[in-house]
């Protein structure tokens, strides 16, 4: 009877847990569209979505301490595919803005904030809390939002993400402090626990790193030999989850052995295939967090004290945002740069929710402070996105001068372009930006570069290179550049977010300009074309066709005719190139993880197909090409619609696994 009742209590427990991921699926689901439809961040979608089914909502789903442990990942995930962005030389380059710009934000914040909470009648140990949790801002909100932007690699983004992980390393000692305020243990107690913890964390990140360097350019070089996605991905979540572990082992927290193995990862040649089979995992646990963060929010609590939480948001908002700016002049910051950087990083944090439940376990915080720090917590991180969002709008209101050296900017770009006419822009001056500009040069057409790296622009600039710096999907850096009277403009960096902007931004300046833009590979071809792209270059399928020129004529094929094959391929928009016969499951993905694919079909005697014409089975209609009909051991041309199609034709498809299965169904079957 009890092994029964066990299987009773199994199941329910199961039907449960399914039962409160659906609606969770379908309510964030429901709130992430209304919000992508009203031009929202979907942070806010989350958050609304977790306090709607939560506990102190509508109450579908109760708190449960395994939801919140599943979310934590989305923020492992996140600062490892931000570590993916960042190598270690940038990393050690800005040492100045992490301990010394970093540092003292956390000090000054945590004496602001923790001051004010004694001042206002909270017991000292609560108040060193309140002090710590404010001092604290959200990495998962503020680096998504500049992700979204383009803003990571900006001047304020790489100041906040300097100042993101001083406060992920500090994060440590102030979970060690809480339970010992609680204990009551002498000062002296405390300081060398934490003179031990911090030991502990620089001989572990010494060992993730020197490991991590040594060994992750051989493992990945092997795995990668095995040619299967499955090995390739298991690899990365166990490097991932492994580096965490080690991190939290030694009192540090996952997300920062995370963002370690990130930044080693990035070093290695597998950077981009690595953060495009993470991207599914960080986006739902992430999102995840943010539904678990709303879920905290308890409005029948704070309703009476609706004052005092309004009062502490904006007093947070203000002197956090306010201090960061001061302290960010102190280091040498432009002042709407450090204006931005505070904006960014005002609101608060989610480790900040750790420390309060330590702290409501200890019985440092009486309720009524707790629940009026929480809900400051929360309204703030709703807010944030918003925030972050018109940080350049803000920081050029409040700082004339800010406002003054960006006119001065365009006014460089305008001397730079001079009185150009019939001259191409260049999006980006990386390698292929100054192959570009070298060629215009050699036929003596005029071109002007931009780019957001300092350091490559001053040294482009000294060299003698009409280069400058700013930002291509800025509509007026664009003007400033002459868009108004240029010939072309070329997009020569591979990010197809910037592209996508970019061309909306020259589409609505200059329908008529013609932009060639450069991509990786095949998969927003059509996307970019629909956009505005006179021509996308993809650079794997170019470097077929370059391949097989060279080979043509090696083997003796006259250059005439290799041309015309040339030609025809970038006319038919590299159609015959860009599938490919997929083998066994997993072959090939590791170096291409295209979905459209090529395909072929035989038909037999009995098909629906035989008989009937090529336009009669609307292929076209469902998302296919048929690229070739192969008829008595005779591959023809591409077939035209009148094709009659006969028993044993092998009709060769182009399209998405799913549209592949439905045409050879209407082939075979009708």
């Amino acid at each position: 009877m009890a092994s029964i009742a066990k299987r009773k209590t199994i199941s329910y427990m199961y039907h449960f847990v399914f039962q409160q991921i659906l609606i969770l699926l379908a309510v964030a689901v429901v709130l992430v569209a209304v919000f992508r439809y009203l031009h929202l961040p979907q942070v806010l979608a989350y958050l609304c979505a977790g306090f709607a089914v939560g506990p102190y909502g509508l109450g579908w789903i109760p708190d449960l301490l395994g939801t919140r442990n599943l979310a934590e990942f989305g923020l492992v995930f996140l600062m490892f595919t931000i570590g993916l962005e960042f190598s270690l030389p940038q990393l050690l380059a800005m040492k100045r803005l992490v301990l010394g710009l970093g540092g003292t934000q956390v000090l000054f914040s945590f004496t602001l904030f923790g001051g004010l909470a004694w001042m206002a009648g909270v017991p000292a140990p609560g108040a060193i809390v309140v002090g710590g949790v404010l001092s604290l801002s959200s990495t998962a909100i503020s680096m998504r939002q500049l992700i979204e932007q383009l803003e990571q690699h900006s001047r304020h983004g790489r100041a906040a993400l300097g100042v993101l992980l001083f406060q992920d390393l500090v994060v440590v000692p102030f979970l060690i402090v809480i339970p010992m305020l609680a204990s009551g243990n002498a000062a002296h107690s405390v300081l060398i626990t934490l003179a031990w913890a911090v030991l502990k964390s620089f001989v572990v990140l010494a060992v993730i790193l020197l490991v991590g360097r040594v060994l992750l350019r051989p493992i990945f070089h092997e795995v990668a030999l095995a040619r299967s996605r499955e090995f390739f991905m298991l690899t990365v979540l166990l490097i991932t989850l492994a580096s965490a572990w080690l991190t939290q082992l030694a009192g540090l927290s996952l997300a920062l052995g995370a963002f370690l193995s990130g930044l080693m990862i990035g070093e290695t040649e597998y950077r981009h295939q690595v953060e495009s089979d993470i991207l599914p995992f960080r986006d739902v646990l992430l999102g995840l967090f943010f539904i678990t963060v709303g879920m905290l929010l308890n409005l029948s609590a704070i309703r009476p004290l609706w004052f005092w939480v309004l009062g502490s948001l904006g007093i947070m908002l203000v002197l956090k945002a306010g201090l960061i700016a001061i302290l960010g002049r102190m280091f040498k910051l432009e002042q709407g740069v450090a204006l931005r950087t505070g904006l960014v990083l005002a609101e608060s944090g989610e480790f900040g929710f750790a420390m309060l439940v330590q702290a409501q376990y200890s019985h440092l915080l009486p309720d009524k402070i707790l629940q009026i720090v929480l809900a400051t917590m929360v309204l703030s991180m709703l807010v944030a996105p918003l925030i972050i969002r018109y940080n350049g709008r803000l920081a050029t209101r409040l700082v004339p001068s800010y406002r003054e050296r960006r006119s001065s900017n365009l006014d460089s770009i305008r001397a730079a372009a001079g009185d150009m006419h019939d001259h191409v822009i260049i999006c980006g001056y990386g390698r292929s930006g100054q192959n570009l500009a070298w060629m215009l040069k050699q036929e003596a057409i005029r071109s002007i570069s931009l780019d957001l790296d300092p350091v490559r622009v001053r040294d482009a600039r000294d060299a003698g290179e009409n280069v400058i710096y700013g930002d291509g999907a800025r509509s007026d850096i664009l003007q400033a550049a002459g868009l108004k009277y240029a010939r072309a403009l070329a997009i020569s960096f591979v990010d197809v977010p910037s592209s996508l902007r970019i061309l909306e931004v020259t589409r609505q300046l200059r329908p008529d300009m013609p932009v060639i833009v450069r991509t990786m590979d095949d998969r927003n071809l059509e996307q970019l074309k629909a956009a505005g792209a006179a021509e996308v270059v993809p650079e794997s399928l170019e470097g077929s066709l370059m391949m097989g020129s060279h080979l043509l004529m090696l083997l003796g094929v006259p250059v005439s005719h290799v041309l015309r094959q040339v030609q025809t391929a970038r006319r038919d928009r590299y159609r015959m190139l860009r599938g490919f016969f997929h083998g066994a499951a997993g072959e090939d993905e590791v170096e291409e993880s295209y979905r459209v694919r090529l395909h072929s079909v035989t038909l037999p005697a009995g098909a629906h197909a035989v008989g009937k014409r090529l336009v009669d089975l609307n292929l076209d209609g469902s998302g296919v090409i048929v690229t070739t009909v192969r008829r008595g051991g005779i591959t023809g041309p591409q077939p035209s619609g009148d094709t009659h199609l006969g028993s044993g034709d092998v009709l060769v498809l182009y399209g998405t696994p799913e549209a592949l299965n439905a045409a050879e169904k209407i082939l075979l079957e009708g």
